[in-house]
This record gives structure tokens, sequence and C-alpha cells, in this order.
């Protein structure tokens, strides 16, 4: 049975963000770490501070480049392909996930994306270099997932 267009999209978002997503505590501690490592005139508490403002933008931020990897896909692969690879299997979700990581690496997603997580931190912060803090850290984040799931694939 052929899934609709919205329940691809849905079956997208999910298998995505699972790959993206872990517990807040848990991502406040990354990114608490992270921002000791690569700021190191920042206090514990201002990285603490720093990290838990993060958590609540992920997942807006996160429904745009999904939507506008979606949007790719629909654009570039014919749909009978696209049908196959949200099967739900383990393989699948695993290609979803790499394409997913290649599109975030592509020079217009790196361009995007810091251009969304400055204008968020401007916004709620006052603060656009927030936004380059963010745009490192989320660097990092798909550079160490295309890490985990491209060995997966190649074995």
């Amino acid at each position: 049975m052929a899934l609709t267009k919205e329940q691809i999209r849905a079956h997208i978002f999910l298998v995505i963000l699972d790959k993206f997503s872990s517990s807040t505590e848990q991502r406040q501690q990354a990114l608490s770490e992270y921002f000791l490592v690569t700021m190191p005139n920042i206090s514990g508490e201002a990285a603490d501070k720093l990290a838990g403002l993060i958590p609540t933008l992920m997942p807006d931020l996160y429904k745009k480049w999904i939507d506008l990897f979606v949007i790719r896909l629909f654009a570039t692969i014919p749909e009978e392909q696209i049908q196959h690879l949200c099967d739900g299997s383990v393989e699948n979700n695993a290609a979803l996930g790499l394409v997913f990581l290649m599109f975030m690496e592509s020079e217009r997603m790196e361009e995007q994306t810091e251009k969304d997580l400055r204008q968020y931190a401007l916004e709620h912060s006052g603060d656009a270099d927030l936004g380059d803090l963010v745009a490192a850290y989320l660097r990092g984040k798909v550079a160490a997932l295309a890490e985990q799931v491209r060995p997966g694939l190649v074995q």
C-alpha cells in the first residue's frame, strides 16, 4: 500500500528527528561540554546557561530543515523510490539518515543553518553570536552522526 505524501513526510520527520534527538539532560550536558572546550574563557555556569537555551530551538529548526530535505527529495527522486525508502526497514531508515546528513553538509544548507541559527539567537537572546556557537555545535553533531551512519552502510 502506497503512502501519501503527508505520510512520507511524517515518516521521514520521525526517522531524522530520532537520529538527532536525545534527552534534554543529555543534550544540555553535551552542549555545555562543547562550549567549555571551544570557549576556554567561559565559566561552567555560563556554559550551562547557554546549553539551556538550545533545546527549545532545535525542534522548530529541525522541522524546517527536514521540510527542506523532503521538498528536495520529491524534486529529485521518483516517488516510487521514496516510497521504498519509507518502508520502515533498518537499512532504509539508515539510508534516509545518510541522505539527510549529506543534504545538511551541502554548502546551501550550511549557509541556511547558520542564517537560521543567527536569526533565532538574535530573536531570543538579542545576541546573534550565540547562533554562531550553536551552528558550530550543530556542524560537529552532523559530522559525528555522519561517522556513525556511514560505516554502518559500508559493511
